[in-house]
C-alpha cells in the first residue's frame, strides 16, 4: 500500500467527494512540494553542533515561558526547532544533537522523515482531525487491521481497540481483565505485576506502577501484588552444585506466584507481564522464566496480559512475544509509543461486552495514517532476526560502550546488583557508568545532552543510561560519532566529581 492509498471499495463508477479529494492531482502536487522542501532543509543538518550564540537569549526566553506555564523548569533544556534529519534534531537555539531517546521511544523514524511528513500532510486534508468511538473514518480501522494482521501471525489475538495514550490502552486492558475474571462473571479485585514495573500515570496505573514517587497523595484503591522480575546477577549468585542459578531463581519465583494464587483464590484479574521492562531498567529474562509463570497463571485462571508499549518493534522480532515464542499464551496485549496510536488487543474469549470500551477520541487522522505506515515499514524492513538491523545496531552500541570502558575503567566500576555494564534488547539499549548511582546517572544524562546526544535514564537502583534510537533511519556507520559525544559527556561528568 502506498502512503497515499485509501481503503479499497467494491468496483463501481460512483465516487465520493472524499475519494476524489484524496486522489486529487492538485493535492498530490501540493503534498510532494512540501515533502521536497522538507528534504532540502533537512539535508543541511549533517552532524551535532553547539548552540548559535545569537539565538541563546531568545532560547532562554522560550524556556522561561515554557517553565511559567508548566509550573517548573523543563527537565532538559529541549525545545525543538521543527526540523531534523533522521537521528539528528535541531533545537531552537540552533544546536543539533543526536536524538538517542526519541521522545522515550515515540519517534522511531526520527525527525523530518519524508514518508512520515507525507502521511501527516495527506491526513491534514481530511474533513476532521479526531476519530472517535461513535464517528470515525476508515483510517482508524485500517490501522487496527494492519496491526492485527501482524499480531495474529504468532498469537491468538483477534480484536483491537485504539486509544490516545499508553495509560489509556492499559486502562482498557485492565477493564477487559476485570470483566472476564472469575470465569467471565467479573469481580476479581487484585492484579499481579512485576517489581519496578511502569504502567502510566492515570490514577489506577500510578498505583500499579512500582514507583512510590508517582503516587504520592493518591488514595490506594487498587490491590496489587508484586512479583520479582528476573535478576541475572541474583541468579548467578544462587547457582550451586548441579543446579543452575537460573533454575533456582525461576523455581523461587514460581513458588512466590503460587503463594499469591493460593492466598487469594480467584481474586486475581490478571498478571501484567513486561517481557522487556522499560522504565524498570531495560531488564530482560529467558523464555523459561515467563513460561513457568504462564503455566501457573493458566492453572489458576489468571489472565496473561502482555504490555509491550515500550518494547514493541524494538526486539529482534516485531513483538517481544515472537522473540520468545510465547504468543499462544497471551490473552490481552497493549502497544503504543512508536505506533503513534496506542491500542489494546485481545483474544476471542476476552472480547468485552458492549459499553466497556469507548471514548470520544480514539486518535487523530495523522496518527492513524502514520501508525499504519510505521507498521508497514517495519514489516518490510530488514530489522528482525538474529542477524537483522536491530541485532547489528545493538552489537555496535555494546562494542562502542565497551571500548569507552576499556579506556576509562574508573567510569565503570563493577556493581554487585547488575551483571554487565551494557544490556537491553535490540533497540532498547542501556549502559551503567558510575556504579549505577542515581545522582551520577542523572548528571551524566545532562552532560551527554550538552555534549550533543539526547539520552535518558531508567532503573531503580542500579540506575542506567538508556537509549531508544531511531534505528530505521540511523546509519550503523554513525555509531562512532555518537560514541564520541557519549565519551565527552561522561568525561565532563567524571570531572565534576
Amino acid at each position: 500500500m502506498t502512503p497515499a492509498a485509501t481503503p479499497s471499495a467494491p468496483s463501481t463508477t460512483a465516487r465520493t467527494v472524499g475519494s476524489e479529494l484524496m486522489s486529487s492531482p492538485a493535492v498530490d502536487q501540493a503534498v510532494e512540494a512540501i515533502v521536497r522542501e522538507v528534504q532540502a532543509k533537512r539535508a543541511r543538518l549533517t552532524d551535532a553542533r553547539p548552540p548559535v550564540a545569537e539565538l541563546r537569549h531568545g532560547y532562554e526566553a522560550f524556556m522561561k515561558r515554557a517553565a511559567d506555564v508548566r509550573g517548573r523548569a523543563l527537565l532538559y533544556p529541549y525545545l525543538g526547532s521543527g526540523a531534523g534529519n533522521g537521528a539528528l534534531v535541531e533545537l531552537m537555539d540552533g544546536s543539533v544533537k543526536w536524538d538517542m531517546i526519541c521522545g522515550i521511544g515515540v519517534h522511531f523514524f526520527g525527525h523530518s522523515d519524508p514518508d512520515m511528513v507525507r502521511s501527516a500532510v495527506r491526513a491534514s486534508v481530511a474533513d476532521t482531525l479526531q476519530h472517535g468511538n461513535l464517528q470515525s473514518n476508515f483510517e482508524a480501522y485500517e490501522f487496527a487491521e494492519t496491526l492485527l494482521n501482524l499480531a495474529k501471525r504468532k498469537s491468538r489475538l483477534k480484536y483491537c481497540y485504539s486509544s490516545t495514550s499508553g495509560a489509556m490502552a492499559n486502562e482498557n486492558a485492565l477493564k477487559v481483565c476485570y470483566q472476564k475474571s472469575n470465569g467471565g462473571v467479573g469481580g476479581a479485585p487484585r492484579v499481579i505485576a512485576f517489581k519496578d514495573c511502569f504502567m502510566g500515570r492515570s490514577i489506577t496505573m500510578s498505583q500499579i506502577g512500582d514507583a512510590a514517587a508517582n503516587r504520592v497523595g493518591i488514595p490506594l484503591s487498587t490491590q496489587v501484588d508484586y512479583m520479582p522480575f528476573y535478576d541475572e546477577a541474583a541468579a548467578r549468585r544462587m547457582g550451586a552444585g548441579d543446579v543452575s542459578g537460573q533454575t533456582r531463581y525461576i523455581d523461587m519465583c514460581v513458588m512466590h506466584l503460587r503463594q499469591y494464587a493460593e492466598r487469594y483464590p480467584k481474586q486475581h484479574a490478571c498478571f501484567i507481564f513486561e517481557l522487556v521492562q522499560g522504565e524498570g531498567g531495560f531488564n530482560t529474562a529467558p523464555r523459561e522464566f515467563f513460561l513457568e509463570l504462564f503455566k501457573v497463571c493458566r492453572d489458576a485462571k489468571i489472565t496473561i496480559w502482555d504490555d509491550e508499549i515500550q518494547s514493541f518493534g524494538r526486539t529482534t522480532e516485531m513483538f517481544a512475544y515472537e522473540t520468545l515464542d510465547l504468543g499462544d499464551w497471551v490473552d490481552v496485549f497493549c502497544v503504543g509509543k512508536m505506533t503513534q496510536v496506542c491500542a489494546t488487543l485481545f483474544t476471542e474469549e476476552f472480547n468485552p461486552g458492549p459499553g466497556l470500551l469507548s471514548g470520544t477520541f480514539t486518535s487523530t487522522t495523522a496518527a492513524f495514517r502514520q501508525g499504519t505506515r510505521v507498521l508497514e515499514r517495519l514489516a518490510s524492513s530488514d530489522a528482525y532476526g538474529p542477524a537483522g538491523a536491530h541485532a547489528r545496531h545493538h552489537a555496535a552500541f555494546a562494542k562502542g560502550i565497551r571500548e569507552i570502558a576499556a579506556r576509562h575503567p574508573e567510569w565503570f566500576p563493577a556493581g554487585r546488583d547488575y551483571a554487565d555494564i551494557v544490556g537491553g534488547a535490540g533497540g532498547m539499549m542501556k549502559f551503567t557508568p558510575f556504579g549505577g548511582k542515581k545522582d551520577k546517572i542523572v548528571k551524566a544524562c545532562k552532560h551527554l545532552f550538552d555534549a550533543g546526544v539526547v539520552v535518558f535514564y531508567c532503573g531503580h537502583g542500579p540506575y542506567h543510561v538508556r537509549m531508544l534510537p531511531p534505528l530505521p533511519v540511523f546509519n550503523e556507520q554513525d555509531w562512532p560519532r555518537v560514541m564520541n559525544c557519549i565519551e565527552a559527556g561522561l568525561a565532563a561528568c567524571a570531572a565534576e566529581g
